[in-house]
């Protein structure tokens, strides 16, 4: 029976076929949760050099130990619960944050040899497997449903705490997350559209060779742009952080938790950056596919993966320091009027270039129809957003 598109699966399960992948599942944990305790001290530390500052220095050699004693010291903090809070849910709540962002990292390939027809497996102990925990053949559509499920972690958390401010910084993180879903989505069945599967496995496969076989550059590179956009704003990270205006709504949906329940939310947000970096490597850059130089191909799949993991967290550190927070009509404003119409724009204009290939139709009428068709489409609904804004502006004036 097949229980998955890892060759580890598709014989008999016997013993060493199961402490494969028991080691598989605690190199995948240990790995993503030492790469969250980088990227913590990661960003103090270069956001300290962006703007002129030190950055964590004492705990461990160049601070490395500095979150470890953060860890610590939030764990031995007074666990604090609120009267009016739904006990249960509230307990509940950052777990819903933190388990979908490693059930993704799941089905990301962190190496591999995908050179020839290897199709990024090893060998190990005489067994053949892929350097990923699991590869279902609907890992695209598990990676959407786990960023859907992070949604109520954030939810929930607000609600239970029975306090009006961290509901309000809830029901906005929600809408925030929801309105820039359907562009995050979209933008991956770009990807699918072009890799022609759902397995990333298989997605990596495709990418193979050299850069202009990435999707960064088979989808145009547009829904990258979106997918990054969109993912900022998923993670509610900077410039998109409004669930944490301190100035609107004290601290956001976790101003009532503490010790080691605050610590899981702020390790869920640094490990679903973490987790969304990876998937943009796969889905967009090859994920480990890369040129092996020398010795074996595997580790330098492992290479390529974290080199390209690193820059995409440099980058998300880089907006943390440069770029100034949204406005809340803005984060509204370009999710629904800007990043849904373009993504499914650009989709449609996908889908014909392909269909337009399948039938043999001339490819340069295909693109300049498309084009014409997406600028007719802007025009629209520049009109209708004008429209609708003067019918406001005489309302509020009446």
């Amino acid at each position: 029976m097949i229980l998955g598109l890892d060759p580890l699966l598709v014989d008999d399960v016997d013993l060493a076929v199961v402490l494969i992948a028991l080691a598989k599942t605690l190199i995948i944990f240990t790995f993503l949760m030492i790469a969250v305790i980088f990227m913590v001290w990661f960003e103090r530390k270069i956001i300290g050099d962006l703007q002129n500052r030190i950055g964590p220095n004492r705990a461990g050699p160049f601070g490395l130990l500095q979150t470890l004693a953060d860890g610590i010291k939030l764990i031995f903090k007074e666990d604090l619960m609120p009267d009016r809070a739904d006990r249960f849910v509230f307990k509940l709540a950052p777990y819903l944050s933190l388990v979908p962002a490693f059930v993704t990292f799941a089905i990301v390939p962190i190496g591999g040899d995908f050179s020839g027809d290897k199709n990024g497996t090893i060998e190990v102990f005489g067994h053949t497997t892929y350097m990923q925990l699991a590869d279902p053949p609907i890992g695209v559509l598990l990676f959407l449903a786990m960023s859907s499920i992070a949604v109520y972690g954030v939810m929930l958390a607000g609600w239970s705490s029975g306090s009006k401010y961290p509901l309000l910084g809830s029901v906005r993180a929600t809408a925030q997350m929801v309105s820039y879903e359907a562009a995050l989505g979209m933008s991956t069945v770009a990807v699918v559209l072009v890799s022609g599967s759902l397995a990333t496995n298989a997605i990596v496969d495709s990418q193979d060779g050299a850069i202009w076989n990435w999707n960064l550059v088979a989808t145009g590179i547009v829904p990258f742009v979106i997918f990054l956009i969109a993912g900022t704003a998923e993670l509610n990270r900077p410039p998109f952080d409004l669930v944490e205006a301190e100035q609107e709504l004290v601290g956001g949906f976790h101003t009532e938790y503490s010790s080691f329940r605050f610590a899981v939310f702020y390790l869920a947000e640094f490990m679903s950056t973490v987790t969304l970096s990876a998937i943009m490597v796969t889905l967009f850059f090859g994920g480990p596919s890369g040129p092996i130089l020398f010795g074996p191909g595997w580790m330098w799949g492992s290479i390529w993966f974290l080199a390209k993991l690193l820059a995409f967290l440099f980058m998300f550190v880089w907006f943390r320091a440069s770029l100034p927070r949204f406005r809340y009509d803005q984060l509204m404003n370009l999710g629904w009027k800007i990043l849904i119409p373009l993504s499914l724009g650009w989709l449609l204009l996908l889908i014909a270039i392909r269909v337009g290939d399948d039938e043999g139709w001339n490819p340069v009428a295909v693109v300049a129809g498309g084009f014409a068709a997406l600028a007719a489409g802007y025009g629209l609904l520049a009109l209708a957003t004008r429209a609708a804004r003067r019918n406001r502006t005489l309302e509020e004036v009446g």
